[in-house]
Protein backbone atom coordinates (compact mmCIF):
# COMPACT_ATOMS: atom_id res chain seq x y z
CA UNK A 1 0.00 0.00 0.00
CA UNK A 2 2.78 1.93 0.47
CA UNK A 3 3.65 2.37 -3.27
CA UNK A 4 3.17 5.48 -4.98
CA UNK A 5 2.17 4.11 -8.22
CA UNK A 6 -0.80 2.17 -6.29
CA UNK A 7 -1.53 5.36 -4.13
CA UNK A 8 -1.95 6.71 -7.91
CA UNK A 9 -3.97 4.65 -9.67
CA UNK A 10 -6.61 4.06 -6.70
CA UNK A 11 -6.77 7.77 -6.47
CA UNK A 12 -7.58 7.81 -10.85
CA UNK A 13 -10.36 4.83 -9.91
CA UNK A 14 -11.81 6.43 -7.10
CA UNK A 15 -12.19 9.71 -8.96
CA UNK A 16 -13.61 8.16 -11.78
CA UNK A 17 -15.94 5.94 -10.82
CA UNK A 18 -17.30 8.63 -8.12
CA UNK A 19 -17.40 11.22 -11.12
CA UNK A 20 -19.70 8.59 -12.82
CA UNK A 21 -21.55 7.24 -9.80
CA UNK A 22 -22.71 10.83 -9.23
CA UNK A 23 -23.57 11.44 -12.31
CA UNK A 24 -25.50 8.08 -12.53
CA UNK A 25 -27.48 8.88 -9.76
CA UNK A 26 -28.47 12.25 -10.88
CA UNK A 27 -29.98 10.34 -13.88
CA UNK A 28 -31.92 7.90 -12.17
CA UNK A 29 -33.13 10.80 -10.03
CA UNK A 30 -34.25 12.48 -12.89
CA UNK A 31 -35.48 9.99 -15.02
CA UNK A 32 -36.34 7.20 -12.17
CA UNK A 33 -34.44 4.36 -11.40
CA UNK A 34 -34.42 0.79 -13.25
CA UNK A 35 -37.60 -1.69 -12.66
CA UNK A 36 -40.61 -3.39 -13.32
CA UNK A 37 -41.98 -0.11 -13.79
CA UNK A 38 -40.19 1.16 -16.53
CA UNK A 39 -39.58 -1.99 -18.66
CA UNK A 40 -43.14 -3.58 -18.18
CA UNK A 41 -45.22 0.20 -18.32
CA UNK A 42 -46.05 0.37 -21.72
CA UNK A 43 -46.96 -3.40 -22.01
CA UNK A 44 -49.74 -2.97 -19.06
CA UNK A 45 -50.88 -0.11 -20.65
CA UNK A 46 -51.58 -2.17 -23.82
CA UNK A 47 -52.96 -4.92 -21.64
CA UNK A 48 -55.60 -2.83 -19.55
CA UNK A 49 -56.28 -1.37 -22.97
CA UNK A 50 -57.06 -4.91 -24.70
CA UNK A 51 -58.77 -5.76 -21.78
CA UNK A 52 -60.93 -3.26 -22.09
CA UNK A 53 -61.80 -3.77 -25.30
CA UNK A 54 -62.70 -7.15 -24.99
CA UNK A 55 -64.68 -6.26 -22.20
CA UNK A 56 -66.54 -3.79 -23.83
CA UNK A 57 -67.48 -6.06 -27.12
CA UNK A 58 -67.05 -9.51 -26.03
CA UNK A 59 -69.16 -10.66 -28.94
CA UNK A 60 -66.11 -9.81 -31.39
CA UNK A 61 -63.90 -12.37 -29.40
CA UNK A 62 -65.83 -15.18 -28.89
CA UNK A 63 -65.68 -18.66 -31.66
CA UNK A 64 -67.78 -18.48 -34.68
CA UNK A 65 -69.34 -15.38 -34.20
CA UNK A 66 -66.68 -13.32 -36.08
CA UNK A 67 -66.33 -13.39 -39.95
CA UNK A 68 -62.86 -13.24 -41.72
CA UNK A 69 -61.91 -10.28 -42.80
CA UNK A 70 -63.51 -8.06 -40.16
CA UNK A 71 -60.71 -7.07 -38.40
CA UNK A 72 -61.96 -7.55 -34.82
CA UNK A 73 -61.54 -10.35 -32.27
CA UNK A 74 -60.58 -13.51 -33.30
CA UNK A 75 -59.62 -12.22 -36.88
CA UNK A 76 -56.34 -10.39 -34.62
CA UNK A 77 -55.21 -13.44 -33.29
CA UNK A 78 -57.09 -12.64 -30.01
CA UNK A 79 -59.96 -15.18 -28.74
CA UNK A 80 -61.66 -15.89 -25.70
CA UNK A 81 -60.41 -19.34 -23.73
CA UNK A 82 -61.82 -20.90 -20.85
CA UNK A 83 -58.09 -21.38 -19.72
CA UNK A 84 -54.88 -19.33 -19.35
CA UNK A 85 -52.46 -20.09 -22.06
CA UNK A 86 -50.75 -23.22 -21.52
CA UNK A 87 -46.83 -23.52 -20.81
CA UNK A 88 -45.43 -23.26 -16.89
CA UNK A 89 -46.27 -20.03 -15.30
CA UNK A 90 -43.43 -17.32 -15.24
CA UNK A 91 -44.05 -16.29 -11.18
CA UNK A 92 -41.48 -13.25 -11.85
CA UNK A 93 -43.19 -11.41 -14.81
CA UNK A 94 -46.35 -12.18 -13.55
CA UNK A 95 -45.56 -10.84 -10.03
CA UNK A 96 -43.91 -7.91 -11.63
CA UNK A 97 -46.57 -6.89 -14.28
CA UNK A 98 -49.51 -7.83 -11.80
CA UNK A 99 -47.91 -4.64 -9.50
CA UNK A 100 -47.73 -2.59 -12.59
CA UNK A 101 -51.15 -2.84 -13.27
CA UNK A 102 -51.57 -2.10 -9.56
CA UNK A 103 -48.95 1.42 -9.99
CA UNK A 104 -51.11 2.15 -12.90
CA UNK A 105 -54.68 1.77 -11.43
CA UNK A 106 -55.64 -1.04 -13.16
CA UNK A 107 -55.67 -3.96 -11.25
CA UNK A 108 -55.71 -7.48 -12.81
CA UNK A 109 -55.00 -10.77 -12.10
CA UNK A 110 -52.92 -11.96 -15.16
CA UNK A 111 -50.94 -14.77 -15.35
CA UNK A 112 -47.47 -14.88 -17.61
CA UNK A 113 -46.43 -18.13 -18.85
CA UNK A 114 -43.95 -19.57 -21.20
CA UNK A 115 -45.30 -21.83 -23.76
CA UNK A 116 -41.65 -23.04 -25.09
CA UNK A 117 -37.92 -21.88 -24.40
CA UNK A 118 -36.92 -18.67 -26.06
CA UNK A 119 -40.46 -18.14 -27.02
CA UNK A 120 -42.12 -14.72 -25.86
CA UNK A 121 -43.86 -15.38 -23.19
CA UNK A 122 -47.80 -15.19 -22.97
CA UNK A 123 -49.94 -13.03 -20.87
CA UNK A 124 -53.63 -14.26 -19.93
CA UNK A 125 -56.08 -11.71 -19.22
CA UNK A 126 -58.77 -12.46 -17.29
CA UNK A 127 -61.76 -10.67 -18.46
CA UNK A 128 -65.28 -10.95 -16.07
CA UNK A 129 -66.87 -14.11 -16.59
CA UNK A 130 -65.78 -14.83 -19.61
CA UNK A 131 -62.81 -16.54 -19.80
CA UNK A 132 -59.25 -15.72 -20.81
CA UNK A 133 -57.56 -12.95 -23.44
CA UNK A 134 -54.14 -14.55 -24.16
CA UNK A 135 -51.53 -11.68 -25.37
CA UNK A 136 -47.33 -12.56 -26.89
CA UNK A 137 -45.67 -9.93 -24.53
CA UNK A 138 -42.54 -9.52 -26.41
CA UNK A 139 -39.69 -7.48 -25.97
CA UNK A 140 -39.56 -7.37 -22.18
CA UNK A 141 -36.92 -7.96 -20.01
CA UNK A 142 -36.92 -9.61 -16.89
CA UNK A 143 -37.82 -7.40 -13.83
CA UNK A 144 -34.35 -7.72 -12.13
CA UNK A 145 -32.44 -6.65 -15.77
CA UNK A 146 -32.76 -2.45 -15.38
CA UNK A 147 -30.33 -3.72 -12.36
CA UNK A 148 -28.09 -6.26 -13.71
CA UNK A 149 -27.55 -3.54 -16.80
CA UNK A 150 -26.85 -0.70 -13.91
CA UNK A 151 -24.39 -3.03 -12.19
CA UNK A 152 -23.00 -4.08 -15.68
CA UNK A 153 -22.69 -0.93 -16.51
CA UNK A 154 -20.82 0.55 -13.38
CA UNK A 155 -18.31 -2.62 -13.21
CA UNK A 156 -17.46 -1.66 -16.98
CA UNK A 157 -16.45 1.67 -15.62
CA UNK A 158 -14.64 0.22 -12.67
CA UNK A 159 -12.76 -2.11 -15.27
CA UNK A 160 -12.17 0.51 -17.54
CA UNK A 161 -10.84 3.16 -15.12
CA UNK A 162 -8.54 0.51 -13.81
CA UNK A 163 -6.45 0.05 -16.94
CA UNK A 164 -6.65 3.94 -17.46
CA UNK A 165 -5.57 4.31 -13.98
CA UNK A 166 -3.06 1.67 -14.02
CA UNK A 167 -1.17 3.59 -17.62
CA UNK A 168 -1.81 6.61 -15.86
CA UNK A 169 0.22 5.80 -13.19
CA UNK A 170 3.22 3.77 -15.09
CA UNK A 171 3.69 7.49 -16.82
CA UNK A 172 3.69 9.53 -14.13
CA UNK A 173 5.87 6.81 -11.82
CA UNK A 174 8.28 5.79 -14.68
CA UNK A 175 11.09 8.70 -13.95
CA UNK A 176 11.14 7.32 -10.16
CA UNK A 177 11.34 3.97 -11.60
CA UNK A 178 14.13 4.87 -13.37
CA UNK A 179 15.96 6.79 -10.65
CA UNK A 180 14.98 3.20 -8.23
CA UNK A 181 16.90 1.27 -11.06
CA UNK A 182 19.90 3.19 -12.10
CA UNK A 183 20.75 3.75 -7.75
CA UNK A 184 20.19 -0.28 -7.65
CA UNK A 185 22.34 -1.26 -10.80
CA UNK A 186 25.21 1.24 -9.12
CA UNK A 187 28.67 -0.47 -9.34
CA UNK A 188 31.09 -0.78 -6.95
CA UNK A 189 33.06 2.25 -7.86
CA UNK A 190 29.88 4.19 -7.51
CA UNK A 191 29.72 4.95 -11.21
CA UNK A 192 25.53 4.78 -12.53
CA UNK A 193 25.54 3.50 -15.95
CA UNK A 194 24.40 5.34 -18.80
CA UNK A 195 20.66 5.91 -19.34
CA UNK A 196 18.99 6.01 -22.97
CA UNK A 197 17.11 9.74 -23.23
CA UNK A 198 14.31 8.55 -24.75
CA UNK A 199 10.94 9.03 -24.03
CA UNK A 200 8.60 11.49 -22.69
CA UNK A 201 9.79 15.02 -21.69
CA UNK A 202 9.71 13.98 -18.09
CA UNK A 203 11.88 10.97 -18.50
CA UNK A 204 14.57 12.62 -21.05
CA UNK A 205 14.98 15.32 -18.64
CA UNK A 206 15.25 12.36 -15.28
CA UNK A 207 17.54 10.43 -17.72
CA UNK A 208 20.00 13.57 -18.63
CA UNK A 209 20.01 14.72 -14.88
CA UNK A 210 21.46 10.98 -13.82
CA UNK A 211 24.01 10.88 -16.56
CA UNK A 212 25.05 14.15 -15.31
CA UNK A 213 25.38 12.88 -12.12
CA UNK A 214 27.40 9.75 -13.14
CA UNK A 215 29.51 11.92 -15.09
CA UNK A 216 30.27 13.88 -11.86
CA UNK A 217 30.83 11.33 -9.84
CA UNK A 218 33.27 9.53 -12.14
CA UNK A 219 35.09 13.05 -12.08
CA UNK A 220 34.75 12.84 -8.32
CA UNK A 221 36.12 9.00 -7.80
CA UNK A 222 38.36 9.49 -10.65
CA UNK A 223 40.14 12.78 -8.74
CA UNK A 224 39.61 11.03 -5.36
CA UNK A 225 42.17 8.49 -6.08
CA UNK A 226 44.33 10.29 -7.76
CA UNK A 227 44.88 12.33 -4.85
CA UNK A 228 45.22 9.91 -3.10
CA UNK A 229 47.94 7.63 -4.90
CA UNK A 230 50.00 10.82 -5.33
CA UNK A 231 49.71 11.68 -1.89
CA UNK A 232 51.01 8.63 -1.20
CA UNK A 233 53.48 8.67 -4.17
CA UNK A 234 54.95 11.85 -3.22
CA UNK A 235 55.16 11.32 0.59
CA UNK A 236 58.15 8.60 -0.19
CA UNK A 237 60.27 11.32 -0.97
CA UNK A 238 60.44 13.44 2.18
CA UNK A 239 60.02 10.31 4.44
CA UNK A 240 63.54 8.69 2.91
CA UNK A 241 64.93 12.05 3.84
CA UNK A 242 63.57 11.66 6.70
CA UNK A 243 65.01 8.56 7.28
CA UNK A 244 68.59 9.45 6.50
CA UNK A 245 68.30 12.28 8.52
CA UNK A 246 67.41 9.69 11.37
CA UNK A 247 70.54 7.89 11.51
CA UNK A 248 72.77 11.01 12.60
CA UNK A 249 71.03 11.29 15.54
CA UNK A 250 71.14 9.97 18.70
CA UNK A 251 70.16 6.00 19.16
CA UNK A 252 67.20 6.69 21.62
CA UNK A 253 65.73 9.22 19.67
CA UNK A 254 66.44 7.75 15.93
CA UNK A 255 64.59 4.91 17.06
CA UNK A 256 61.26 7.06 17.63
CA UNK A 257 62.25 8.88 14.73
CA UNK A 258 61.71 5.34 12.56
CA UNK A 259 58.91 4.22 13.94
CA UNK A 260 56.99 7.37 13.62
CA UNK A 261 58.35 7.08 9.81
CA UNK A 262 57.98 2.80 9.76
CA UNK A 263 53.88 4.10 10.62
CA UNK A 264 53.97 6.71 7.82
CA UNK A 265 54.88 4.36 5.30
CA UNK A 266 52.68 1.66 6.10
CA UNK A 267 50.00 4.36 5.34
CA UNK A 268 51.35 5.13 2.45
CA UNK A 269 51.26 1.62 1.28
CA UNK A 270 47.71 0.95 2.27
CA UNK A 271 46.35 4.14 0.25
CA UNK A 272 47.79 3.42 -2.67
CA UNK A 273 46.70 -0.65 -2.38
CA UNK A 274 43.27 0.84 -1.76
CA UNK A 275 43.43 2.73 -4.53
CA UNK A 276 44.67 0.33 -6.57
CA UNK A 277 41.74 -2.23 -5.51
CA UNK A 278 39.67 0.22 -6.63
CA UNK A 279 40.62 1.07 -10.17
CA UNK A 280 41.94 -2.63 -11.08
CA UNK A 281 38.94 -5.21 -11.67
CA UNK A 282 41.01 -8.29 -11.93
CA UNK A 283 39.99 -11.31 -14.00
CA UNK A 284 38.00 -13.94 -12.46
CA UNK A 285 38.28 -17.44 -12.29
CA UNK A 286 36.80 -20.42 -10.44
CA UNK A 287 38.22 -21.00 -6.99
CA UNK A 288 38.01 -24.26 -4.63
CA UNK A 289 37.30 -21.91 -1.78
CA UNK A 290 37.34 -24.87 1.00
CA UNK A 291 41.22 -25.50 -0.48
CA UNK A 292 42.16 -21.69 -1.17
CA UNK A 293 41.41 -21.10 2.71
CA UNK A 294 43.45 -24.25 4.02
CA UNK A 295 46.45 -23.32 2.27
CA UNK A 296 46.23 -19.42 3.03
CA UNK A 297 45.53 -20.27 6.89
CA UNK A 298 48.39 -22.56 6.61
CA UNK A 299 51.06 -19.85 5.29
CA UNK A 300 49.77 -17.31 7.65
CA UNK A 301 50.41 -19.84 10.65
CA UNK A 302 53.96 -20.73 9.48
CA UNK A 303 54.66 -16.73 9.62
CA UNK A 304 53.48 -16.93 13.40
CA UNK A 305 49.55 -15.86 13.27
CA UNK A 306 47.56 -17.41 15.88
CA UNK A 307 45.18 -18.85 13.09
CA UNK A 308 43.09 -22.37 13.29
CA UNK A 309 41.25 -23.93 10.24
CA UNK A 310 37.74 -24.91 11.56
CA UNK A 311 35.10 -26.93 9.34
CA UNK A 312 36.09 -26.68 5.60
CA UNK A 313 32.71 -27.59 3.43
CA UNK A 314 33.62 -27.95 -0.24
CA UNK A 315 32.26 -24.39 -1.63
CA UNK A 316 33.36 -23.04 -5.46
CA UNK A 317 33.20 -19.32 -6.17
CA UNK A 318 34.41 -17.19 -9.25
CA UNK A 319 37.00 -14.70 -7.71
CA UNK A 320 40.51 -13.04 -8.39
CA UNK A 321 42.66 -14.90 -5.96
CA UNK A 322 45.53 -12.15 -6.01
CA UNK A 323 42.71 -10.08 -4.52
CA UNK A 324 40.63 -12.54 -2.56
CA UNK A 325 44.22 -13.27 -0.88
CA UNK A 326 44.62 -9.82 0.10
CA UNK A 327 41.01 -9.60 1.48
CA UNK A 328 41.12 -12.76 3.55
CA UNK A 329 44.81 -11.74 4.77
CA UNK A 330 43.49 -8.31 5.90
CA UNK A 331 40.88 -10.02 7.78
CA UNK A 332 42.97 -13.07 9.11
CA UNK A 333 45.67 -10.91 10.69
CA UNK A 334 43.38 -8.65 12.16
CA UNK A 335 41.89 -11.58 13.88
CA UNK A 336 45.42 -12.52 14.94
CA UNK A 337 46.76 -8.96 16.34
CA UNK A 338 44.01 -7.21 17.40
CA UNK A 339 41.69 -10.74 18.54
CA UNK A 340 44.57 -12.57 20.60
CA UNK A 341 44.11 -15.45 17.68
CA UNK A 342 41.09 -16.65 15.18
CA UNK A 343 39.42 -19.81 13.69
CA UNK A 344 38.47 -19.35 10.05
CA UNK A 345 35.77 -21.79 8.46
CA UNK A 346 34.20 -21.95 5.11
CA UNK A 347 30.48 -22.67 5.05
CA UNK A 348 27.78 -23.63 2.07
CA UNK A 349 24.60 -22.10 2.46
CA UNK A 350 22.03 -22.06 -0.40
CA UNK A 351 23.58 -20.21 -2.99
CA UNK A 352 26.47 -19.09 -1.19
CA UNK A 353 29.42 -19.52 0.56
CA UNK A 354 30.57 -18.02 3.90
CA UNK A 355 33.88 -17.45 4.72
CA UNK A 356 33.69 -16.84 9.00
CA UNK A 357 36.68 -15.78 10.78
CA UNK A 358 36.07 -15.45 14.98
CA UNK A 359 38.65 -14.53 16.91
CA UNK A 360 38.94 -13.99 20.64
CA UNK A 361 39.28 -10.49 21.44
CA UNK A 362 36.92 -8.06 23.10
CA UNK A 363 35.38 -7.20 20.17
CA UNK A 364 34.09 -3.98 19.09
CA UNK A 365 31.60 -1.68 20.74
CA UNK A 366 28.11 -1.91 19.49
CA UNK A 367 27.89 1.75 18.63
CA UNK A 368 31.61 1.64 16.22
CA UNK A 369 30.43 -1.41 14.41
CA UNK A 370 28.72 0.59 11.71
CA UNK A 371 32.21 2.54 11.62
CA UNK A 372 34.39 -0.30 11.02
CA UNK A 373 35.03 -0.39 7.69
CA UNK A 374 35.93 3.53 7.04
CA UNK A 375 39.27 4.26 6.11
CA UNK A 376 41.84 4.81 9.17
CA UNK A 377 39.42 3.79 11.39
CA UNK A 378 40.80 2.01 15.12
CA UNK A 379 38.68 1.31 18.20
CA UNK A 380 41.01 2.67 20.55
CA UNK A 381 43.40 5.30 18.70
CA UNK A 382 45.54 5.07 21.40
CA UNK A 383 47.01 1.72 20.11
CA UNK A 384 48.26 3.11 17.13
CA UNK A 385 51.90 2.65 18.43
CA UNK A 386 51.58 -0.60 20.02
CA UNK A 387 49.54 -2.45 17.35
CA UNK A 388 51.06 -2.05 13.50
CA UNK A 389 49.12 -1.60 10.54
CA UNK A 390 47.41 1.95 9.28
CA UNK A 391 43.52 1.21 9.76
CA UNK A 392 42.70 0.25 6.43
CA UNK A 393 42.86 -3.11 6.22
CA UNK A 394 38.70 -3.97 6.78
CA UNK A 395 38.28 -1.00 4.17
CA UNK A 396 40.41 -2.42 1.43
CA UNK A 397 38.75 -6.29 2.33
CA UNK A 398 35.63 -4.92 1.68
CA UNK A 399 36.18 -3.20 -1.56
CA UNK A 400 37.45 -6.58 -3.16
CA UNK A 401 34.64 -8.44 -2.25
CA UNK A 402 32.27 -6.06 -3.32
CA UNK A 403 33.68 -6.06 -6.54
CA UNK A 404 34.05 -10.03 -6.45
CA UNK A 405 29.69 -9.85 -6.40
CA UNK A 406 29.93 -10.54 -2.20
CA UNK A 407 29.06 -8.84 0.60
CA UNK A 408 31.42 -8.45 4.27
CA UNK A 409 29.37 -8.01 7.59
CA UNK A 410 30.79 -8.00 11.25
CA UNK A 411 29.43 -8.67 14.83
CA UNK A 412 29.99 -9.02 18.05
CA UNK A 413 29.99 -12.83 18.56
CA UNK A 414 27.30 -14.42 21.34
CA UNK A 415 30.34 -15.86 23.79
CA UNK A 416 32.45 -12.55 23.37
CA UNK A 417 35.16 -12.18 20.20
CA UNK A 418 34.63 -10.51 16.78
CA UNK A 419 32.53 -12.21 14.19
CA UNK A 420 33.77 -11.55 10.31
CA UNK A 421 31.63 -12.96 7.41
CA UNK A 422 32.48 -12.70 3.72
CA UNK A 423 29.50 -14.29 1.51
CA UNK A 424 30.51 -14.94 -2.54
CA UNK A 425 28.14 -16.31 -4.65
CA UNK A 426 28.46 -20.11 -5.69
CA UNK A 427 29.76 -21.40 -9.15
CA UNK A 428 26.96 -23.17 -10.85
CA UNK A 429 27.63 -26.59 -12.26
CA UNK A 430 26.44 -26.77 -15.70
CA UNK A 431 23.88 -29.39 -16.23
CA UNK A 432 24.35 -32.52 -18.83
CA UNK A 433 21.80 -30.58 -21.04
CA UNK A 434 24.41 -27.35 -20.63
CA UNK A 435 27.23 -29.34 -21.15
CA UNK A 436 29.25 -29.59 -24.97
CA UNK A 437 28.18 -32.24 -26.71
Amino acid sequence: MNSLRLKIGLLVIGAIVAVVGLATLVAVSVIGRPGPERSLGPAAIQIDLIAQLVERHPEDFREGEVQRGTMRGKDLGLRIREKPARGPEHEGLTQALREVLVHIGRPRDVIVTQPRPHAPPIVSIPIDDLGYIAVPLSNTAPPQAGWVILIGWMLAIIVGAAGIALVIAYRLTRPLQMIESAIASVGPDGVLPPLPETGSAETRATAGALNRLSARLKSAMESRMRLVAAAGHDLRTPMTRMRLRAEFLDDDERQNWLNDLDELDRIADSAIRLVREEVEAGGHEPLKLDEFVRRLATELAVQGQRIEVGVLEKAEVAAAPLALTRALRNLMINAATHGGGGTISVLRLSDVAMIRIVDHGPGIPPEMIERAFEPFFRVDPARRQSVPGAGLGLAIAKEIVERLGGRIVIRNGDGGGLVQEISLPLVVAPTKMDAPV
